[in-house]
């Protein structure tokens, strides 16, 4: 068990009013244990409580370490799995959830009363996960540096009637090769007037002169997510296009410096927002700035104009403004920062001076 974290999920647990709780997300798990289990269609959960009787339900299907550090309650696909969840469970305090427990776990649980009451306790932690522990930072920084070796050399394949489908495959491995585990998300390739949609997904398209090149790209390292996102130029670039990328980039930039403890998140977009509006493509900004990462590439928590929390040493998140203009072209830049104790340090390295490729 990693001490550290379930303690920070405890603490936040407390703060709710809850003794205990059950966890079923197994990249939750994951996170508080180290031990990553794909359950499918199996029942798969921790149970934490602050008198210290946590226990892990694992069917006998799965191998795990002797040293996971909790008590292990191992079952059959044929007994009643459930029954011993119960027994665990304390009946007389409200019992915390997780949002992703499926229905055909609570369900029963409700009905044969194994707590008086079950609280959607994901806030114990989604805020835990939000604070990067020093281990995290590592993965995390590792996997920025990755994705950017990996785009990089992806540039090398831009060319004239390159699919969008066929870069995204090449991306793909060119993260093995680097040692990545695989991708966070599909890379989003995008190539002319295709990178006016926000999340356009690769086909067909070929690359000609003249196109805009979007990349949104991430990969995974040790369970850890990247994100990143550069717009390039194939052999040519207008004035318009230029124009619309210098907003994007000071957006960017102008956001990513305001970062640092005690920042509200949503002042972080405005800053961004106002930059795009001002300069007349406030209703082609279409998305918030960004979204909190970690072990999923949208993790819980957003830098939006409704985001209510303040940034906190250890919250990694991606700035990510765009411009998109239907029909014509678009434009988005983005990197991950990680919030530090004076600031924060920008985890992409990769450079963002307007680049026309060929």
């Amino acid at each position: 068990m990693k001490e550290n974290r379930v303690k920070a999920v405890l603490d936040n647990l407390e703060e709710m009013g809850l003794s205990q709780m059950l966890i079923t997300d197994p990249l939750s798990i994951f996170y508080l244990t180290g031990r990553m289990i794909q359950p499918l269609e199996r029942f798969y959960g921790l149970y934490l409580s602050r008198t210290g009787r946590h226990k892990i339900f694992i069917n006998q299907l799965e191998t795990v370490p002797e040293d996971l550090g909790v008590e292990k309650v191992r079952f059959f696909d044929t007994d009643p799995y459930l029954d011993l969840v119960a027994a665990a469970v304390d009946s007389k305090e409200p019992l915390g959830v997780d949002k992703n427990m499926a229905a055909r776990f609570l369900l029963p649980l409700l009905h044969d009363k194994a707590a008086p009451d079950f609280v959607n306790a994901s806030l114990a932690l989604d805020r835990a996960r939000a604070v990067k522990d020093p281990q995290e930072q590592v993965l995390m920084r590792r996997a920025s540096q990755i994705n950017d070796q990996a785009l990089d050399a992806l540039k090398a394949h831009i060319h004239a009637g390159v699919r969008e489908i066929e870069l995204a495959e090449r991306l793909k491995q060119i993260y093995r090769e680097l040692g990545a585990d695989g991708v966070s998300f599909p890379p989003l390739v995008a190539f002319g007037a295709n990178a006016a949609s926000g999340h356009h997904w690769p086909d067909e398209t070929a690359l000609k002169s003249g196109d805009c090149v979007l990349l949104d790209v991430g990969c995974t390292y040790e369970g850890y997510c990247s994100d990143m996102t550069r717009t390039y130029f194939y052999e040519s670039v207008t004035p318009r296009q230029r124009a619309v990328y210098d907003i994007v980039r000071r957006a960017n930039e102008e956001a990513e410096a305001a970062v640092r403890p005690g920042v509200p998140l949503k002042e972080l977009d405005d800053i961004a927002r106002t930059i795009i509006t001002q300069a007349g493509f406030g209703p082609n900004f279409t998305h918030r700035l960004g979204h909190f990462i970690g072990l999923e590439d949208h993790d819980f928590g957003d830098v939006s104009a409704a985001a209510t929390e303040a940034a906190v040493p250890g919250n990694v998140f991606s700035v990510e403004p765009g411009i998109y203009l239907d029909g014509a072209f678009g434009v988005r830049i983005e990197d991950l920062v990680l919030v530090t104790e004076e600031g924060c340090e920008v985890l992409n390295r990769l450079p963002k001076e307007l680049e026309v490729i060929g």
